[in-house]
C-alpha cells in the first residue's frame, strides 16, 4: 500500500512536467519556491526519457528519474500501439516511485510526462496540485482535473476545463529578474498601495473625526504622489540605462521582438521587409533572431545596413541590436515600449508582469492552436493586440509602428494588462501547495 502523505515535519515534493520549456520551467519556478519556504526538503522530479527536461533539471540541481511514455501520433500509425504498451508500464513506474519516495505533495505542470505520476498520486489520496498554464486546458490536465486538490490555472475563466470547482487563477510563475523589472515599470502593482482612512475608536466628536481623517488623506495622498515621482525618476533612469545596454538611444522608441529561443520564420520576414520603414519612422530595434535563423539572418542584416547605410548608422539615425539569443531577458523588457511576440503562457506571464503593450503573433504549430487561444484572452481583454501568423507579412510592423505613436493606446492596453498581472504567481502557488498538504493531514 501507498503511504499517502510523510507526516513528518521534512516535507517531499515530486513534479512532473515535461516536453516543452512551458511546462518545464514552471515546475523548476515552484521547486525554487518550495525550497526557499522548506529549505530541508527534498525534491524529486518525474519526466519522460529522452525529453529536455532529463537535460535542464539536473542543471537547476535537482534529480529527475524518466519515464519511457510517448506522446500518442496524431495519425493512424501502428507505433500507438507500442505508445500505450510504454505508458501502461510508466503507470507501473510511477506507482513504485511514489512508494519508495513517500512524497508530502505532488505537483504537475502538464505535458504527458506529468499523467503517469500524478493520475497514480490520486489514487494513493496524496494531494496533488495541477498547474495548467494557458487559457485552453492541456489533455493530462483535463484528465486529471476531478481527481486533483487543486488547479493553479495562468489565466481567469476556466471554469469550461475545471467543472469541479477546483481551480483558483494564481497566474503563471515567471522569473525572478523578470519580476524585478515588473517593480520598476510598475513599483505599485505587488503591494496594491491605496490611502487608508480608517480610524480606530476616539472620543473626538464626529466633527473634530471627519478633520482629523480629512488632515490623514491629504498627508497619505501627498506621500503617494511623492512615492510615484520618485519611482518614476528612477524608471526613467533604468530604462535609459537598458536602452544604452543594447547600445540604443535612450530618446528613440524601442521595439523588442521575439519569436523564443529558435526564432519565429513569419515574425523574421516581416522585419526583414519593414527593416528600413522602422528606421525612417525613428524606430529602434532589439531583434532576438531565433538560434535556428542566426547564420542567415545575421548576413542579411548586415547586407540591408550596408545598403542603406544613410538610416542606420549616423549619431541621430535609428540603431539595430540583433542576435540568436538575448539572455538579458529582463533587459530587453525594460528598453522596450512595445513588444512583438508569440503567445506562449509564459511569455504573456512576463510581458503582464512587466507591463509592456504587446503584438501577439500566435504560433500555428502546437496542440490544440492554444497560443490563439491565449492571445484572444488579453484581446478579449483589451489588454493586447492580435495578429494572425499567416497575416503577419502584411499587417505586422503597420501595427506596430501604428501603436508605437499612439501613446494613449499604450497606456490603455497597459491598464488592462496590469490588471490580470499576477507577480506573486510562484509565492501564491506555493502557498496553496501547503495548504493542500495541511489540509490532507
Amino acid at each position: 500500500m501507498i503511504v499517502p502523505i510523510n507526516h513528518g515535519r521534512k516535507y517531499k515534493f515530486i513534479l512532473s512536467g515535461g516536453g516543452t520549456g512551458g511546462h518545464i520551467f514552471p515546475a523548476i519556478a515552484i521547486a525554487n519556491a518550495l525550497k526557499n519556504r522548506f529549505p530541508d526538503a527534498e525534491f524529486l522530479f518525474v519526466g519522460a526519457l529522452g525529453k529536455m527536461e532529463m537535460e535542464k533539471v539536473p542543471k537547476e540541481g535537482y534529480e529527475i528519474l524518466g519515464l519511457p511514455i510517448e506522446g500518442l501520433k496524431r495519425s493512424a500509425s501502428p507505433r500507438n500501439l507500442l505508445v500505450l504498451i510504454k505508458t501502461l508500464y510508466s503507470f507501473l513506474l510511477a506507482r513504485k516511485i511514489l512508494k519508495k519516495f513517500k512524497p508530502s505533495a505532488v505537483v504537475g505542470t502538464g505535458g504527458y510526462a506529468s499523467l503517469p505520476i500524478c493520475f497514480m498520486a490520486t489514487m494513493a489520496k496524496i494531494p496533488t496540485i495541477l498547474q495548467e498554464q494557458n487559457g485552453y486546458a492541456g489533455l493530462s490536465n483535463r484528465i486529471l482535473a476531478n481527481k486533483a486538490s487543486m488547479i493553479c490555472t495562468g489565466f481567469p475563466e476556466m471554469q469550461t476545463f475545471f467543472t469541479k470547482g477546483n481551480w483558483v487563477f494564481t497566474g503563471n510563475p515567471v522569473r525572478e529578474n523578470i519580476r524585478a523589472i515588473g517593480l520598476i515599470t510598475n513599483p505599485f502593482l505587488e503591494t496594491g498601495k491605496k490611502t487608508d482612512t480608517a480610524m480606530g475608536s476616539s472620543t473626538i466628536d464626529s466633527g473634530k473625526q471627519n478633520e482629523v481623517t480629512e488632515i490623514v488623506n491629504d498627508a497619505q495622498k501627498a506621500l503617494m504622489q511623492e512615492e510615484k515621482g520618485s519611482a518614476t525618476k528612477k524608471k526613467a533612469i533604468a530604462v535609459a540605462a537598458a536602452k544604452t545596454k543594447f547600445g540604443l538611444d535612450p530618446n528613440l522608441p524601442v521595439l523588442f521582438v521575439t519569436g523564443g529561443s529558435l526564432g519565429a520564420l513569419s515574425i523574421n520576414e516581416a522585419l526583414f521587409s519593414n527593416i528600413v520603414l522602422l528606421a525612417k519612422s525613428g524606430i529602434q530595434l532589439i531583434w532576438q533572431m531565433g538560434l535556428a535563423y542566426a547564420k542567415s539572418h545575421t548576413q542579411a542584416i548586415a547586407d540591408i545596413i550596408e545598403n542603406e547605410a544613410e538610416f542606420f548608422i549616423t549619431e541621430t539615425s535609428s540603431h539595430i541590436f540583433y542576435a540568436p539569443f538575448i539572455v538579458e531577458m529582463d533587459q530587453a523588457y525594460l528598453a522596450a515600449d512595445i513588444v512583438i511576440s508569440r503567445a506562449g503562457a509564459l511569455s504573456i506571464a512576463e510581458i503582464a508582469v512587466v507591463g509592456a503593450p504587446a503584438i501577439f503573433v500566435p504560433s500555428p504549430n502546437v496542440t490544440d492552436d492554444h497560443q490563439t487561444k491565449n492571445a484572444m484572452e488579453l484581446v478579449n481583454r483589451h489588454a493586447a493586440l492580435c495578429i494572425a501568423d499567416n497575416a503577419a507579412a502584411k499587417q505586422l510592423i503597420a501595427t506596430a509602428i501604428s501603436l508605437l505613436k499612439d501613446s494613449e493606446k499604450q497606456a490603455s492596453i497597459k491598464q488592462a494588462l496590469l490588471s490580470i498581472a499576477k507577480p506573486l504567481a510562484t509565492q501564491t502557488i506555493a502557498t496553496i501547495i501547503e495548504e493542500c498538504i495541511k489540509k490532507k493531514a
